[in-house]
């Protein structure tokens, strides 16, 4: 098989080559390449040395020189180039202590993690594919190279990246490397939270989401992310559900921000949804109860929810913008609407414009995974609460305190002293506009302040 390579790439390969050097392009971009995929990066692995990179080169960067990495600038893009190397020992479970160069790009190959990621190219010899890579790409198999317990005691996240790539490729784990998974996943303790968070995310992201259950199956979650082993053991003996809430949870993470979505998400978004909807229901196993009517029952779930989503959150060191939208959004997921044009405004004057319409999707997704039985009542009050918002959107009705045509200042040029009181006025006439959107009006809000603070005056027209 032969495949275009970039321009620069290819230079960078052919002056390599001119100066004496063995030079491939390696891993991730040559198996996109087979695949049929656009890579994102390309790495290039060459016999040369550092050094002897840095000399042919006028432009280079010494990004990880002391593990044989040298980029090299061509233009305004960037190209890391690493030497043939050998890994030394792994004391932490994840980073060998050193690394040493070799001329054989065989035991370069022999280090990485999966067949289908120690591949190499070049357009004068074709592919290297020293580990069966290419019949594994054909036969949609993830596959260590050489032992797979030997790869995982080396560094554990590849134990994670294993499921990251059957989520992403759609391929399955080969039988021997999902032994080594199970045997190995504890050592996933030695990774950090960082590291688990990216690639949670990437399969979160990805087009299987529902590999996700290889996370349960193998005893990875247990690990990582016991959450969702109490969610899948919690079965949901209610008239709403068919599922357990861990396989309806993974359902609605495949469902959310799909093709049925009522509109395209950018990738932050999808980040956002796709943690809901994996953490939605994490209360539902401690608020399980059983009714007098023989079902399930999960009161207080959302609100519970909310907060131990957060704390897995934090446990994973997510930045604090995309942990309060996701908090925000479980609290929420389960609130019924008043489907009124009042009720809506009331509403969203609690949960804030910013999150409706990320909102309506979680709801959306969540519907998708109960009793089908059911789903087109759900999903026509749904379509409901949606209309009402539009047409709340569409007349301009106020819903907060920033959309009140009154200020603070309004009311301190009016004589009011500035203070907490300003603040109570303000949400009373903002309660005002949310029954009657007509009164959003300066003079009118001003005459109903007036009003408030007439009435809080003692009457001491009696003369007492």
């Amino acid at each position: 098989m032969k495949f275009h390579i970039p321009q620069k790439v290819n230079y960078i390969i052919k002056e390599l080559n001119r100066h004496g050097f063995e030079a491939y392009a390696v891993g991730g971009c040559v198996r996109d390449m087979v695949l049929g995929r656009t890579p994102q990066d390309w790495d290039i692995t060459t016999s040369a040395t550092p050094h002897e990179v840095k000399k042919i080169f006028r432009r280079t960067v010494d990004t990880g020189i002391e593990h044989g990495t040298v980029t090299v600038l061509i233009e305004k893009e960037h190209f890391e180039v690493t030497t043939y190397r050998i890994d030394g020992e792994y004391e932490d479970g994840r980073h060998p202590k050193q690394v040493s160069f070799t001329s054989s790009l065989k035991e370069d190959l022999k280090r990485r993690d999966f067949t289908i990621n120690a591949m190499a190219y070049n357009e004068a010899e074709g592919f290297v594919d020293l580990f069966g890579g290419l019949e594994d790409i054909k036969a949609g198999l993830i596959r260590c190279v050489g032992s797979a317990e030997e790869r995982f005691d080396e560094d554990a996240l590849r134990i994670l990246r294993a499921v990251r790539f059957s989520a992403q490729l759609g391929f399955d784990i080969e039988a021997d490397t999902m032994r080594a998974i199970r045997a190995k996943a504890q050592n996933l303790e030695n990774i950090s939270a960082e590291r688990i968070r990216e690639e949670l995310s990437k399969l979160l992201l990805s087009e299987h989401t529902d590999r996700l259950r290889i996370l349960y199956e193998s005893g990875i979650s247990r690990v990582i992310l016991p959450e969702l082993d109490k969610m899948m053991k919690t079965a949901q003996n209610n008239i709403h559900h068919i599922y357990s809430v861990g396989e309806h949870t993974i359902k609605t993470v495949t469902e959310v921000a799909s093709p049925r979505a009522a509109r395209a998400f950018d990738e932050k978004e999808r980040l956002i949804l796709k943690w809901t909807m994996l953490l939605h229901d994490v209360e539902k196993p401690g608020t399980k109860s059983i009714g007098k009517d023989g079902q399930d029952h999960f009161y207080g779930h959302g609100e519970r929810g909310a907060i131990t989503a957060r704390r897995v959150l934090k446990r994973l060191k997510f930045d604090n913008y995309t942990l309060d939208r996701i908090e925000h959004l479980i609290r929420w997921h389960s609130h019924r609407f008043v489907l009124t044009p009042e009720g809506m405004r009331r509403a969203v004057s609690m949960i804030g414009k910013e999150h409706m319409e990320l909102l309506f999707e979680v709801m959306r997704a969540d519907i998708s995974a109960k009793n089908p039985q059911l789903a087109d009542q759900m999903y026509q009050m749904l379509e409901a609460a949606r209309r009402l918002y539009a047409e709340m959107l569409s007349r301009g009705d106020c819903v907060s305190l920033k959309e009140l045509n009154l200020k603070g200042k309004d009311l301190i040029e009016a004589g009011l002293k500035p203070g907490k009181r300003i603040g109570e006025i303000l949400n009373r006439l903002l309660e005002e506009v949310i029954t009657r959107p007509e009164l959003n009006d300066k003079v009118a809000l001003m005459e109903i302040a007036k009003k408030i603070i007439a009435d809080e005056k003692p009457d001491d027209s009696s003369g007492n």
